[in-house]
Parts: C-alpha cells; sequence; structure tokens
C-alpha cells in the first residue's frame, strides 16, 4: 500500500513540476500547491512507514524476550476487542507502565492496551514513549 501512495505522490508531484512548467501565473501557482502537498504526503507516508517499522522492532525484541503478550481478549463480531475486558487489561497496563516509567517494555504493552481500547492517538503517543526509551535503553 505504502508503494501505491508512493507512486500516487510522484504522480501528483510531477503534475506540480508540469503546471509549473507552463509558466502561467495560475500554472505556477496551483504546481506550487500540488508540489507541496505532495512533498507534505510522501512526509506522512516517511514518518507513516518509520513509526511500522520501529513498531516492529520493538514487537521482535519483545517476542524474542518472551515478553509479549497474548492477545485473549473476548472480541465482539465486529473483531474489536470486547469494551469492558479491554478497559480492565488498560488499567492494569497502566498501572505497571506507571509502576515502571523507565521501562519500555511496560510502555509498548500499554500502548497495545490502549489500542485495544479504542484509543489510537494515546497507542501512538504510548509507542513513540516505549521507542524513545528502548533507544535510550540500547545506548545506556
Amino acid at each position: 500500500m505504502a508503494v501505491l501512495v508512493g507512486g500516487f505522490l510522484v504522480l501528483v508531484g510531477w503534475r506540480g513540476v508540469l503546471l509549473i512548467e507552463s509558466g502561467s501565473a495560475v500554472g505556477v501557482m496551483l504546481g506550487l500547491a500540488v508540489a507541496v502537498l505532495a512533498l507534505v504526503g510522501a512526509w506522512v507516508l516517511w514518518r507513516s512507514v518509520l513509526f511500522g517499522v520501529r513498531m516492529q522492532t520493538l514487537a521482535r525484541t519483545l517476542e524474542a524476550e518472551g515478553g509479549l503478550p497474548v492477545d485473549e481478549l473476548p472480541r465482539r463480531p465486529s473483531g474489536r476487542a470486547d469494551r469492558e475486558a479491554a478497559d480492565a487489561l488498560f488499567t492494569q497496563r497502566k498501572a505497571e507502565a506507571e509502576a515502571a516509567p523507565d521501562d519500555w517494555r511496560a510502555w509498548f504493552r500499554l500502548s497495545l492496551a490502549y489500542d485495544d481500547a479504542g484509543d489510537r492517538g494515546w497507542a501512538r503517543e504510548a509507542a513513540r514513549t516505549a521507542y524513545t526509551l528502548y533507544r535510550e535503553h540500547r545506548q545506556g
């Protein structure tokens, strides 16, 4: 999917260049706008792929250590986790992260609990914290 989006961004960026080369004031303005949108899109795509690679690194490391939690939450017909069970797990994972604020493993598990509870924004934030702690742990 990322390759398709990347290809689309290249095509859009190329259209922007062609509009800029048209020489007309309107073409140049539209071309600049299209080129800027393509660059912003490329940046967002890069950040998303980088986030995915980093989270995969954390998951593989945690799995190798035997600490990757098994997903045993009951599921609704839609495939989403049961809300009450996810909230209970979240409370447990949050307490673990508060008890060990410098442990990237606790923060990664907390990010998974946030995701199960349906809060993707906080899940990403906890995952970023986990990666920062992981990087500090490896360097220090």
